[in-house]
C-alpha cells in the first residue's frame, strides 16, 4: 500500500492550494483518511480527518478555512486550503486507516511521504 501526496507549493498569504492523497495497492476499504502537518521544530499535528461515511473533524486553527473531502471510489482524499497564512507553512502528510482484505479484521495505518506548503510573500 502506498499513499501519494501532491499539490504543495509556494503561495502568497491569503491564497489557496488543494492537496491530494491517493492510496494505491491492496486495499479493501479505508476507514479514515487524515491530513497532518509538521512545521520546522514542531511536532506533527492533526489538521483534518474524514471517514468513509463523510464525517469530518478539523483542528481549531483551520476551521472555516480548510475543507477535507474524499472520493471513495478513487481511494483519494483532498484538502482544500483557503485563506492561507504564513503559520500554515509546513510539510503536510496524509494518513490512512485501512483494511487490506475483507478476510482480515485488522486495520492498518499508513503514512504518505509529505508535501511541502510554503506561505510567504
Amino acid at each position: 500500500v502506498q499513499l501519494q501526496a501532491s499539490g504543495g507549493g509556494l503561495v502568497q498569504p491569503g491564497g489557496s492550494l488543494r492537496l491530494s492523497c491517493a492510496a494505491s495497492g491492496s486495499i479493501a476499504t479505508i476507514r479514515k483518511m487524515s491530513w497532518y502537518r509538521q512545521a520546522p521544530g514542531k511536532q506533527r499535528e492533526l489538521v483534518a480527518a474524514i471517514t468513509t461515511g463523510g464525517n469530518t473533524n478539523y483542528a481549531e486553527f483551520v476551521k472555516g478555512r480548510f475543507t477535507i473531502s474524499r472520493d471513495n471510489a478513487k481511494n483519494t482524499a483532498y484538502l482544500q486550503m483557503n485563506s492561507l497564512k504564513p503559520e500554515d507553512t509546513a510539510v503536510y502528510y496524509c494518513n490512512a486507516d485501512l483494511l487490506r482484505s475483507y478476510f482480515s479484521s485488522v486495520y492498518e495505518n499508513y503514512w504518505g511521504q509529505g508535501t511541502l506548503v510554503t506561505v510567504s510573500s
